[in-house]
């Protein structure tokens, strides 16, 4: 279903969204001082994940929107990486900002080679690099977030990554997903990129219900009840605010899944 007005705008509202997306994830960052749980390979994987996702978009002619999206998700990656670098492992700003500086460099030649190489390929009718680029990308963007099944599998909680971030990815994901479907043709390959990612983000969510939301309510339940057998004696109950903030790996251990470590 054809719809170019219809494209642009959902392509704009997903490029906007993926702009700002990795902006609140930053930002608890650099409050905390702190990136322990937030997985750094996911961040160095995304960025990645833009090179073959910016060739696909480019070459297939998408609306200039996502033609955009994936130079700002492979640089808002590279920013959160260095924090991980930063905080994490202690390595000097300069140090940061030299290995992000370059990766720039390196990325953006290899995704500039790869359009003309790209486009050639497919002035003579060669689809097949062009399925590369879709299938390596959609492995790319997963095989970040899959990072965090294994860290959620491990310590039984979602720790180290902001849920508005996970929220705003999540919708990019969704109007990118919508904007191809409104596009001269259906690009299937367009629909697995965005879909997968979109479906993985929403396991987050479901986890973050079942280890973070449930073992909150349970707690405010068992406070009310003490309160009402003992309303002299006061505790001491969370921010409502705090249920989707997850802990930093270094607090897990010392503080239930609802509290907030900022």
């Amino acid at each position: 279903m054809e719809n170019r007005v219809a494209e642009n705008v959902l392509g704009t509202l997903g490029a906007v969204c993926w702009s700002i997306q990795l902006l609140p994830q930053i930002i608890i960052n650099y409050r905390r001082h702190d990136t322990e749980g937030l997985q750094g390979s996911m961040m160095l994987l995304w960025a990645a994940a833009g090179v073959p996702l910016g060739v696909y978009n480019i070459v297939e002619e998408f609306n200039i929107a996502l033609r955009i999206q994936p130079q700002i998700l492979t640089t808002l990656s590279l920013i959160t990486w260095a924090q991980c670098l930063y905080y994490g492992k202690k390595i000097s700003i300069m140090k940061c900002c030299v290995a992000v500086a370059s990766l720039l460099v390196l990325l953006g030649g290899m995704q500039t080679g790869l359009i003309f190489g790209l486009q050639a390929a497919k002035s003579h009718d060669l689809e097949w690099p062009l399925i590369l680029m879709a299938v390596m990308s959609a492995c790319l963007l997963a095989a970040g977030v899959l990072r965090h099944y294994w860290d959620i599998y491990v310590h039984r909680t979602v720790r180290g990554i902001s849920f508005i971030f996970v929220g705003i990815d999540a919708a990019g994901d969704l109007f990118s997903l919508v904007s191809v479907l409104f596009g001269t043709t259906i690009d299937a390959l367009g629909i697995i990129i965005y879909g997968t990612e979109l479906t993985l983000w929403i396991g987050i969510f479901i986890c973050g219900g079942i280890f973070n939301l449930l073992p909150w309510i349970r707690e405010r339940s068992k406070q009310r009840d003490a309160d009402l057998q003992d309303p002299v004696s006061l505790h001491p109950m969370p921010s409502s605010t705090s249920v989707f903030r997850t802990a930093s790996g270094t607090e897990v251990s010392g503080r239930r899944p609802w509290q907030s470590s900022s």
